[in-house]
Formats: C-alpha cells, structure tokens, sequence
C-alpha cells in the first residue's frame, strides 16, 4: 500500500498553526516587557508595524509564519493535484515528507539563529523537493 501523499500536507498544516502560536505567546510576552499597550494602539495596527519596536528575536517567528502561508500552499496544491491523480509511488511521499521537514528545519533555524546562507541552504533545498512534486504532477496529469 502506497503511503498517503495527503499526511505530509496535513502535518505542515499542524506545524504552521504551531508557528502562529509560537508567534502570538513570543510577542506577547516581548510586548509585555516593553511596556506596549495592546488597548492604546491605534486601530488598523498589523504585526509589521512591530518591526524595529520589538527584538528581532521575536519578529523573525512571525517572518516564518508568513514564509509558512507563501511557498507552502504551492505544496498543497502539488499533493491535491498528486493525491486526486492517485497510482503516485511511495518515493513521491517521501519527497513531499522531504519538504515538511526541511520547512521544519527552516522554521527554527529561522526563528533562533537566522543567519542567512543556512538558511538560504534549506530553503533552496525544500524548493527543489517541491519542483520534483511539481513536475511528478505535471507528468502524471499528463500521462
């Protein structure tokens, strides 16, 4: 039985929800502790108005967050378009399971150390898991 190319999906669901958490519960607490009043903010206030206010520690969580809801839903549509075609072997899984862990990996190298060639590194990798999917679809949609 070929694993299911949709489990993947689902787990970079979960972790990107893990991320808007992590974002919420640590700029809270750095919100806190500088002193910020959430109820005097004018209204229309979005997070990037925080950038340069709060410690690039806690922004760089919510830069994930949205690197999470950009790329990603490429990938979701790749395993839709793979799963709805079906008769995909089990290597085509394992590359999507590829793409969930390395964005993992991006996630917290991204929201702890950030320096940019590493994680340029993972970005460009998961980028070529989901070009592989991408062009296994093609194929398949074709074929």
């Amino acid at each position: 039985m070929t694993p299911n190319i949709l489990a993947p999906g689902a787990v970079l669901i979960l972790w990107t929800l893990v991320m808007l958490v992590w974002t919420a519960v640590t700029r809270f607490r750095a919100l806190a502790k500088s002193g910020i009043d959430l109820k005097a903010a004018p209204p229309g206030g979005r997070g990037g108005d925080l950038e340069g206010i709060l410690p690039p520690l806690t922004n760089w969580k919510s830069h994930n967050y949205t690197h999470l809801l950009e790329q990603p839903t490429l990938f979701y549509a790749v395993i839709l378009i793979l799963h709805a075609v079906g008769g995909y072997p089990a290597y085509v899984v394992w590359i999507a399971w590829a793409y969930v862990v390395l964005r993992v990996i991006h996630s917290f190298w991204q929201s702890m150390v950030n320096r940019i060639p590493v994680r340029f590194a993972i970005f460009g990798l998961s980028t070529i898991c989901l070009l592989a999917l991408a062009l296994l679809a093609v194929i398949a949609t074709l074929g």
